[in-house]
């Protein structure tokens, strides 16, 4: 598989579409920003403006499509503030629309949203419970790709996703009486999202679905206040809670059956 499609391109699509490249792959990608397309252009990757709407697909989607061997679809559900439109019927129409070309290689970036607040230690097994709109919707799309059997399906559900220049620390420091200081954090990074993926491609993993969680899960209050102290920046407060038994993602499939191996701590 040496061409390789990715529907979004932005904070960890974009990083994905640079490594690839370095492995000699050749990277076909999307954006919806116009003044993003030279940006593309300059890393290596053949780049294409497209946008996905609840009624319609705007842009070359034809010409993206044409001549990939896998499709990575990285776009998140972004269904808050007053302008929401359907996530599952944009995914509807993207999987449509991939049906006419000559790929049938899908691996789709979904997150543990959709446990919504079921508590324990969860697996792939242990059944969705989604108690936001993005979660249900990235439910619903999920089973719409993976039903569908004229396609190779692979999951993947990221935890929290940390990063250069995104971590919630920096949104949490300094705010007090927050709840749920003794609930597990799931959190992922960024280079381990990007191997993962590359592993999918690269193994050819298909009909899979993965929880990509690192393994390690502190509670909030340990991890925020340890990280703001590393940072120099205030500590956030937690109110006084029993002790939570909390959602706790298991990456146990990944690491066991997958033999991979999770290379950034969600402590650096």
């Amino acid at each position: 598989m040496q061409n390789i499609g990715i529907i979004g391109c932005g904070w960890l699509g974009l990083p994905l579409a640079k490594s690839l490249l370095k492995d000699g792959f050749t990277v076909h990608g999307t954006t919806t920003s116009s003044d993003k397309i030279e940006t593309l252009k300059n890393a290596g990757i053949k780049a294409y403006n497209i946008s996905l709407f609840e009624d319609r697909i705007e842009g070359p989607i034809s010409d993206f499509l044409h001549s990939l061997d896998i499709i990575v679809i990285n776009v998140p559900p972004r269904l808050r503030g007053k302008k929401q439109e359907s996530f599952v019927k944009k995914m509807s129409l993207l999987k449509n629309k991939i049906k006419t070309s000559l790929c049938s290689k899908i691996i789709f970036a979904s997150s543990t949203a959709v446990y919504g607040n079921t508590t324990g230690i969860i697996n792939e097994k242990t059944t969705v419970s989604p108690n936001t709109e993005s979660g249900k919707q990235l439910v619903l799309s999920e089973n719409m790709l993976l039903e569908d059997s004229s396609l190779q399906t692979t999951i993947i559900r990221f935890g929290g996703l940390i990063g250069p220049n995104r971590h919630p620390i920096t949104i949490l420091s300094g705010k007090t009486e927050l709840k749920n200081g003794n609930a597990s954090v799931n959190l992922i990074h960024l280079e381990d999202c990007i191997s993962i993926l590359k592993e999918s491609i690269t193994n050819n993993w298909s009909n899979e679905l993965i929880n990509a969680v690192y393994p390690s899960h502190p509670t909030k209050k340990e991890y925020y206040t340890q990280e703001a102290i590393k940072r120099g920046i205030v500590p956030p407060k937690y109110a006084d809670s029993p002790q939570d038994d909390s959602k706790r993602v298991s990456s146990y499939f990944l690491t066991n059956v997958k033999n991979y191996h999770f290379h950034t701590s969600i402590f650096t």
